[in-house]
């Protein structure tokens, strides 16, 4: 069973969130606070964080940046602001997604539903020339030592290594990490892809230009 913990300070929205989402088998954790949300956090394995953004004692941007210090656990946003600004500051806290308040309870479900697939890992780890990328460990290992890489660089490097000199679009990219509904600027590929690099260290990823990305097919 998947665990969520739902960070939210209004009684009726908690109750309706952990009503639905026990409905549709997940476990559930809530915690009315900024500061509650990151006492409770390490006291269990949780699958994915649904936070708030306007928190009593901190704010989901402040409970975000704690976390990301020490998980790269799934966070998807609530918030009844939906100004472009305050998005991009939170994906560029590396969220998962944002969900606007009022939302529509099928429509949360099946976002997590693609979250958790996409993030929980599953199958063989992939071996690729000196790499080691581990999804159930979501681990990557480079001559046998561990890389820290975020979830989406964790998540782009798999897809990559997992097919060998198939190329990848931005747009194939995309629609595959950051879903089909991501309105923002493809460029932000190419920033993964940049931080990933130097992260690695060596040229794995190859750039196929006007097109996308791939991993070399042959080892150089």
């Amino acid at each position: 069973m998947k665990t969520i913990l739902i960070v939210e300070d209004e009684p009726d929205i908690q109750e309706l969130l952990q009503t639905y989402l026990r409905d549709a088998g997940y476990g559930t954790a809530v915690a009315g606070d900024g500061e509650a949300a990151l006492a409770l956090f390490p006291t269990r394995p949780f699958d994915l964080v649904l936070l708030d953004v306007l928190l009593p004692k901190a704010d989901g941007f402040q409970v975000c940046r704690q976390l990301r210090r020490q998980s790269q656990v799934p966070i998807v946003m609530l918030t009844a602001l939906d100004g472009e600004a305050q998005q991009l500051r939170g994906f560029g806290l590396d969220i998962d997604d944002y969900v606007t308040k009022p939302f529509s309870m099928p429509v949360l479900l099946e976002k997590l539903r693609v979250i958790l697939r996409r993030s929980g890992g599953g199958g063989a780890a992939l071996r690729y020339r000196d790499l080691t990328v581990d999804p159930d460990a979501r681990e990557v290992l480079l001559d046998g030592r561990p890389l820290e890489l975020t979830a989406r660089e964790f998540a782009l490097l798999h897809t990559l290594v997992s097919a060998p000199g198939r190329v990848f679009t931005r747009e194939m990219l995309l629609a595959k990490l950051w879903g089909y509904d991501f309105y923002g600027d493809e460029r932000i590929v190419d920033s993964h892809i940049k931080n990933l690099r130097h992260k690695l260290g060596r040229d794995y990823i190859e750039t196929v230009r006007g097109v996308g990305y791939r991993a070399a097919k042959e080892a150089r």
